[in-house]
């Protein structure tokens, strides 16, 4: 976890660390729990009145494949839904549309209209299970989905729960599942704010996501700064879109990575809570308890996970799930042991389940909150990554705020420098990574591959091409020019886009009006 470097040890963000902490290295104490500025924990008790929700993110191949997971995961005690899209659906691309081929369901499932989102949720109650939709470009229409097989159900708005990602400027950054260009792309976050606060009230409207950024290579402290100086960035769209702080803030939430160094990622978190306590209230003089208090999901490192002897990645998630529980996450993903192979098996994913399950369970870890805290190495931690944190924010500010520094690519060149750093490191054997750079060996765990049917583009596309022949062709296009007019002027987007969803336009149908409107985004280089 931490090398030496003239006579300095130093952690995976290359924070020095010392062999012994004491009470000298510790500032003033905390308060509880539950209490400004969040820093232990955002509930009083934490994990004592409920555990955190289980909720393993799933999703391959056709609507009626991933269906059949979902039902399994939530008959073995998972708590909450999270949906994996496949890239087509994530970039606004019909599973038929020859952008789309090769990756019709590969890295999750495969949503083109209405009907596919029947499928995907049938016999699922919608009034008693969370779901979190991992999409952002097409956030606004998968939520639109949702929202109507929900109401098909007879479910009232005020119990459909869950969050959908909605956070484009990490695409920006880390990832590139985007579309438009940032502006019109901010106006879709901020119009999905709006909707929600009129409609679904309990709908977590954004998942700020830090993971994308840490998996592509930032270190713990970029991870919270980058992550945080995004939400700064949408909450000043959405006040200049003219909502109120407190309308809308409640209902930010947050998703962060968590790796392998241990005691640095419970103390990221930590500062996480703290800072945005004190940006709500300072910057943006939120008054609403909830509108400060940082909430979030956790997902365990992919890029931790080794091909080689892949049985060792239970291991690795175990740790990384305990440091996310100690850290306070509101919600869990463990990741299966197979996924530096390919995409989970189910054997895989219940042990990776039954993971959080153990943790929950069998610990005791629930039954305190914040556990470390008091530690002098855990709060000298929590100090070293906010400074760290701030200092970035503070450059990120000189410079213009989040959009600038990405349309830039000075977010991105960061990151790929930490990135550089670290894999130097591995490479140099100074970063050990078992079974990879030390206790390797030529033969390999044997682990069963999860395979994809090939012919599933075929039968999704045949799927939609009867879909098209059964619509009334009038009614589709006068959705369509309805979508036109709205993206032209200023009107809240996401009422007329699901008037067109709900009568089985595609999403495809829908993102190619807009992308004639927005245009299409293309990175400059740094």
């Amino acid at each position: 976890m931490s090398d030496e470097d003239g006579g300095k040890v130093r952690n995976d963000s290359g924070l020095p660390l010392k062999p012994v902490y004491t009470v000298e290295d510790r500032r003033a104490e905390e308060p509880p729990p539950g209490s400004f500025p969040y820093t232990r924990g955002i509930h009083r008790d934490m994990y004592r009145g409920r555990l955190w929700t289980m909720r393993q993110y799933a999703g391959f191949g056709t609507a009626a494949e991933s269906n059949r997971r979902y039902r399994f995961l939530l008959e073995q005690g998972q708590t909450g839904l999270s949906v994996a899209f496949d890239l087509p659906t994530q970039i606004g691309y019909d599973s038929d549309d020859p952008m789309a081929n090769g990756e019709v369901g590969k890295v999750g499932v495969a949503i083109d209209s209405l009907e596919d989102m029947e499928l995907l949720l049938e016999g699922i109650p919608l009034d008693r299970v969370s779901t979190s939709m991992t999409i952002n470009a097409t956030a606004a229409m998968l939520l639109l989905l949702y929202q109507l097989v929900a109401e098909r159900q007879g479910c009232p708005p005020e119990k459909i729960t869950g969050t959908v990602q909605n956070d484009i400027l990490k695409e920006y950054t880390a990832r590139g599942t985007y579309i438009f260009p940032p502006a019109p792309s901010m106006r879709l976050v901020t119009d999905l704010f709006a909707y929600c606060h009129q409609q679904l009230p309990n709908w977590n409207t954004i998942s700020i996501s830090g993971y994308h950024m840490r998996e592509a290579g930032s270190t713990a402290s970029e991870e919270i700064a980058f992550t945080l100086g995004h939400a700064v960035a949408y909450v000043e769209a959405a006040l200049a879109a003219g909502l109120a702080i407190d309308d809308f803030a409640p209902r930010l939430s947050f998703f962060f990575a968590c790796h392998m160094d241990f005691f640095e990622e419970v103390a990221k978190f930590r500062a996480g809570r703290r800072m945005w306590a004190r940006i709500m209230r300072d910057r943006f003089q939120a008054r609403d308890p909830r509108s400060q208090a940082l909430r979030f999901h956790t997902q365990t490192g992919g890029v931790t996970l080794t091909a080689q002897q892949p049985l060792n990645n239970v291991v690795r998630t175990t740790l990384e799930a305990l440091s996310a529980v100690l850290g306070g996450t509101q919600s869990l993903h463990t990741n299966a042991y197979d996924e530096a192979l390919g995409l989970p098996s189910q054997p895989a994913a219940e042990l990776a389940l039954r993971t959080q399950q153990m943790i929950g369970y069998e610990t005791a870890l629930s039954a305190v909150a914040d556990p470390l805290g008091g530690s002098y190495y855990i709060e000298t931690l929590t100090d070293q990554v906010e400074a760290e944190a701030q200092s970035i924010m503070a450059e990120i500010d000189e410079r213009g705020g989040a959009v600038r520094c990405i349309e830039a690519g000075w977010t991105q060149q960061r990151i790929a420098e930490s990135a550089y750093r670290f894999q130097r490191r591995v490479e140099s054997g100074s970063r050990v990574v078992v079974g990879v750079n030390k206790y390797a060996r030529d033969d390999a765990d044997k682990v069963e591959i999860t395979r994809l049917d090939p012919r599933q583009q075929e039968e999704q596309a045949g799927k939609l091409e009867a879909l098209r022949a059964r619509r009334p062709k009038a009614v589709v296009e006068n959705h369509l020019a309805d979508i036109e007019r709205a993206a032209r002027g200023t009107d809240n987007l996401l009422p007329v886009l699901k008037a067109a969803l709900a009568d089985y336009v595609t999403i495809g149908e829908c993102c190619d009006v807009l992308r004639a409107v927005f245009g299409e985004y293309r990175p400059t280089e740094a």
